[in-house]
């Protein structure tokens, strides 16, 4: 069996799709035998308030759930302001191997989240002074999606940060994808085929699992006969003005409420804008902590799946996607591109809407609300899509059959590494800090 480094910028206790894919990605490969080790930052996503048990360390080390966690100190921000934000992606990426590197020991394989692009530069690093190979991960094609998305406007940066994107792909031993969008656009521009591994996002099928929904109902207290749930980051990258707009359509069936739980850096302004409107029929909730997403799910009637009509997001598989798919709760599907030829147009798992069209949204949710038939036809293929293709049983698999034929390679077939991993004094009680999303 193998050590292996993860090197991520998020990682529970934060909620983020990131800090859960990469989580049960690493847990997994602990039941299948390996070592493994995550360096990462303190937690603060999306708020960029650091928890006090994590305060006041360079360094300091836990355990989760068999996997080893080593958070390095680095400059932390709100999700909102570009420019704080790439500050706080550069100094992880500067700040992990230089305080880190003692602490991890010496992998066998590196394995490099990206987004954000920065980790790049510590993945490198990293990977140079452990004479080890690294797998460099891409769920977000940046600084493209910075571009689309409008935030990044200066053509120097560009540049700068296109060459550090080629590059890190050129250097990895192998890059993982994480939709087959990608991994198609990477093939596109010239990168060799033999070096991509495409594996998506999935679930944990024993958690996420149908349950009564008046049991759920009664212990949230939602009252309200029909509720259309968005849960998760509330970004610039989901177009939720669309919702907000759709939810003034839905005036005239008061029996239809939306609710938004999560956190996010367009949070602030959907909130002001709903209050302007006078939605009552939107509510606003906090995150939930990622073991009651299922209770959450399950009091549901719909679940909305929304990104902005982008070119960008055509080849986008929200993460949120599989845990309705394995709660089974009726979908709609307001992104287009691989996630509607998967969920909705190959499984029949899903109502398909076109991103960015409040009117569309409404009246998919009106024929939801009165097509109780197709709902829970929807529910039925959506956990069976689940079980089939998404469980991360399956996909650790996979993952684990690829590192193993990695480090088979004639250049990296000498015994692995046992060389003691450095502990330090900061460490903390792991277990009941734990959550996921």
């Amino acid at each position: 069996m193998a050590y292996i480094l993860f090197l991520t910028l998020y990682y529970p206790p934060e909620k983020g799709a990131a800090a859960s894919r990469i989580s049960q990605y690493a847990e997994h490969l602990v039941q299948r035998g390996h070592q493994v080790t995550v360096l990462t930052t303190v937690p603060n996503y999306p708020s960029g308030v650091v928890p006090p048990e994590y305060r006041g360390h360079l360094l300091q080390e836990e355990l989760r759930a068999g996997v080893r966690v080593v958070r390095i100190w680095s400059y932390t921000s709100p999700n909102r302001g570009f420019l704080r934000r790439i500050l706080a992606h550069l100094s992880f990426g500067c700040l992990a191997p230089v305080l880190g590197a003692r602490a991890v020991g010496r992998p066998d394989l590196l394995i490099v989240e990206s987004h954000p692009l920065f980790n790049a530069i510590a993945g490198r690093l990293l990977a140079r002074w452990k004479g080890c190979p690294y797998i460099f991960t891409v769920s977000d094609l940046w600084p493209e999606s910075a571009v689309q998305l409008g935030v990044l406007r200066n053509r120097l940066l560009i540049r700068l940060a296109e060459w550090l994107e080629w590059s890190s792909y050129e250097r990895a031993r192998l890059v993982w994808v994480l939709t087959e969008g990608i991994r198609d656009q990477l093939l596109r521009r010239g990168l060799a085929a033999e070096k991509v591994f495409f594996l998506t996002n999935g679930v944990d099928t024993r958690k996420f699992f149908p349950r009564p929904q008046d049991e759920a109902r009664r212990q949230l207290g939602w009252e309200e006969p029909f509720t259309v749930l968005y849960a998760g980051t509330l970004g610039i990258s989901h177009g939720l003005t669309t919702l907000l707009e759709a939810a003034e359509q839905l005036r005239p069936y008061p029996a239809i409420r939306i609710r938004l739980v999560g956190d996010g850096g367009a949070k602030p302004e959907l909130l002001a804008e709903a209050r302007r409107r006078g939605l009552e029929n939107v509510i606003f909730m906090d995150p939930f902590p990622h073991e009651q997403v299922p209770l959450l799910l399950a009091a549901a009637d719909a679940c909305l799946i929304m990104m902005r009509k982008l070119p960008l997001f055509e080849g986008a598989l929200p993460c949120k996607m599989y845990e309705a798919l394995a709660c089974g709760r009726p979908i709609l599907l307001a992104v287009d591109g691989e996630a509607r030829r998967l969920a909705a147009e190959e499984a029949g798992a899903a109502v398909f809407v076109e991103p960015e069209n409040p009117t569309a949204l409404a009246q998919a949710i009106i024929r939801l609300y009165e097509e109780p038939a197709l709902a829970q036809a929807l529910s039925t293929r959506g956990r069976a899509l689940a079980e089939a293709r998404f469980d991360y049983d399956q996909l650790s698999a996979r993952l684990d059959a690829q590192i193993a034929a990695l480090l088979s390679r004639p250049s990296f077939s000498q015994a692995l590494s046992s060389e003691p991993k450095q502990q330090e004094h900061n460490t903390i009680d792991s277990e009941k800090y734990i959550s996921y999303r």
